[in-house]
């Protein structure tokens, strides 16, 4: 097969960086890094073996700069309130398109390319992130053979020194103190974005706080699964003074008295990183399902992963690598613009988590194995 020639966008942020630590070591991988920072690029390329790099604006992407290559991934962000600038770039340049968007807004626009991507042959995948592309293959594996699904729950709680960057921060602020549109109850309904703030277990990792995001997964579990009481979305940090903060700073948006948290974003993230030494290095991802099993009685599972070493920011970037790795293999998805919700299986993942040092577990009937 010829060299699949990739252009990272974002390269030098958070997630940007471990994709490009992982694909750099694929086989027929073409890879150049952009972002906006050339020093910082630079840097990266080196350490990395020498890449080559490319200055981009994300926000000003045109289909000139796409020209050449054979697949853009947009790793930058944050999705939210974003421009689909990259898209129109890709279309443009009859450039395949995949992203790690997060942004509920912008990932339930993605079919309004649909048109535009299957006139110019390219494929659009939207969300090839934990979320929806892990946690669909994830419920599928679990409820493969079941009869119906009840209820979902699904919970990411990274360790508070992993790294963080200003964009995951801005997306998080962006919904705090918001109205989040859940499914609770068979129905729809609005609640506080970092409200219902509770403690959740997370078997062979410990307590942790979580409170309700606002993400495209909310949206996409239901259509995808048709959950007949709830599908939840959760998320937290590990410190107290972190997490409950948030919670107290998110009051004064939930009664009014102010738009938004979105313009701290840099304080606070400088708070957040004053605080890093104190917690773990331990991540974790928890997705809870119950349902009617394959002979219609009541089923309940659960799928567990546990990151440690501050290996948690790889696993976002992780279901990017495997659409890339189809690319590579003459298996791109057919032309048209989508989510990337039950476009994966969880084995394409399996062995990036081994490699990684990063373990899952399933629990199916209280009793503990691998999947």
């Amino acid at each position: 097969m010829a060299e699949l020639r990739v252009l990272l966008i974002g390269a030098t942020g958070v997630f940007g960086s471990r994709l490009a630590e992982r694909a750099v070591l694929e086989p027929g991988i073409a890879l150049t890094l952009a972002a906006r920072d050339r020093a910082k690029l630079e840097a990266l390329a080196a350490r990395l073996g020498g890449l080559s790099v490319q200055v981009i604006d994300r926000e000003r992407t045109t289909g000139a700069d796409l020209a050449g290559f054979d697949v853009v991934v947009d790793a930058a962000g944050p999705f939210q309130a974003s421009a689909p600038s990259v898209i129109a770039a890709a279309i443009a340049a009859g450039v395949h398109y995949i992203d790690l968007a997060d942004g509920r807004d912008f990932v339930a626009a993605i079919g309004d390319h649909d048109a535009a991507a299957k006139a110019a042959g390219v494929s659009l995948t939207c969300g090839a992130s934990s979320i929806p592309a892990l946690s669909h293959a994830v419920i599928d594996a679990l409820t493969a053979g079941w009869k119906g699904i009840d209820s979902i729950r699904i919970g990411i709680f990274p360790g508070n020194r992993a790294p963080r960057g200003l964009a995951v921060v801005q997306a998080i602020l962006s919904y705090v103190g918001h109205p989040v549109r859940v499914w609770r109850g068979g129905r729809w309904t609005d609640v506080p974005g970092w409200g219902m703030t509770q403690r959740w277990a997370v078997p062979g990792v410990g307590a942790r706080w979580a409170s309700v995001c606002d993400t495209p997964e909310q949206d996409l579990l239901v259509a995808r699964y048709a959950p007949r009481r709830s599908a939840e979305f959760f998320a937290g940090m590990e410190l107290s003074l972190l997490h409950l903060g948030l919670a107290v700073l998110a009051l004064p948006v939930r009664w009014g008295w102010g738009r938004s948290l979105r313009p701290a974003s840099r304080p606070l993230l400088a708070v957040a990183k004053l605080l890093l030494p104190f917690g773990s290095d331990v991540g974790a991802m928890d997705v809870i399902v119950h349902g009617r099993g394959a002979d219609g009685g009541p089923a309940k599972g659960r799928w567990t992963l546990r990151a440690d070493g501050n290996r948690g920011p790889y696993v976002p970037v992780l279901a990017t690598l495997a659409m890339l790795r189809r690319f590579q293999g003459g298996q791109a998805p057919e032309p048209g613009a989508r989510a990337c919700a039950g476009m994966l299986t969880l084995a394409e993942s399996e062995g990036d988590f081994a490699a990684l040092g990063i373990a899952t577990c399933v629990e199916q009937d209280s009793l503990m194995h691998k999947l």
